[in-house]
């Protein structure tokens, strides 16, 4: 599988990407393009030895800082990690991530969901955060934070998409909470129950966004801007789905019209 390095125009991290300058935002594109590999390599039908493919991107990760790459892809993450001061795990703990998901790993409790969202979401705030010139305590806190927020956000939406794979994300104990079972929500057999517990996600993912906004605040704005750009798409995309009451067949997304209008507010307004 190849990497395309302008895959983020179509994603939801696209607006993030406006307010930089032309080198942070050609390393954010150049790491972007390396998550969407491995999600690709991960969630795509069809693609050969999956395992494999991420196994040579873990040695090639490490030849990235061994100064031996071997891919173009490999060249150009040198160069963002060199500019940036990048480590290793910002790319090894993703590939850890995608492998969960190959292994089809469920999760009990929070606790252990935890451990995944670290790996997908938490390591890529703290790459972007290294490319926004944030690091530290600060940066520590608000990758993790915002990371979480995301993703649990995109647990929420994606619940259907990840079911017809196979996998569940939302932790056993919770599911339990609400009297479901992976296989409910697998098959979709309890909808008014799913819903129930995906509130419940939700109002989870809500307290992650109530403790990035506290971190974001102590940020210089300029830094901390694409953030605040990405917090309130995804915020105003799960504020969507809970307008819908959190039933629904196909996934809820928002419109170009609606990203811009969270654009403008993100500009002149904090995360809320």
């Amino acid at each position: 599988m190849q990497a395309d390095k302008a895959s983020y125009k179509k994603s939801s991290f696209g607006p993030a990407f406006l307010f930089l300058d032309s080198s942070r935002r050609q390393a954010l594109a150049v790491y972007y393009a390396f998550c969407r590999l491995m999600d690709d390599i991960a969630d795509e039908p069809n693609v050969p030895d999956p395992q494999g493919q991420l196994n040579f991107w873990r040695a090639e990760t490490e030849r990235v800082f061994q100064g031996k790459p071997q891919t173009q892809l490999g060249r150009d993450m040198a160069q963002a990690a060199q500019t940036f001061g990048m480590l290793p795990d910002r790319f090894l703990l993703l590939i850890e991530g995608m492998e969960a998901d190959l292994q089809g790993r469920r999760y009990a409790t929070l606790a252990e969901l935890e451990w995944y969202l670290y790996r997908v979401a938490g390591i890529v705030g703290l790459a972007t955060l290294d490319i926004l010139g944030v690091k530290g305590s600060k940066a520590d806190n608000l990758a993790r934070s915002l990371g979480f927020a995301v993703q649990t956000t995109n647990i929420v939406r994606d619940v259907h998409e990840d079911a017809a794979a196979g996998r569940v994300y939302l932790p056993a104990d919770l599911l339990g909470k609400y009297g479901l079972t992976p296989q409910d929500v697998l098959q979709n057999t309890r909808p008014e129950k799913l819903a129930q517990a995906l509130r419940g996600m939700a109002e989870i993912s809500k307290a992650y966004y109530t403790q990035a906004q506290a971190v974001l605040s102590t940020v210089a704005w300029r830094k901390a801007l694409p953030c605040r750009i990405m917090g309130c798409v995804y915020r105003a995309n799960l504020a969507k789905i809970e307008a819908a009451g959190f039933v629904f067949d196909k996934k809820i997304k928002l419109t170009r019209f609606e990203k811009i209008k969270i654009i403008v507010y993100a500009l002149f307004n904090r995360l809320s």
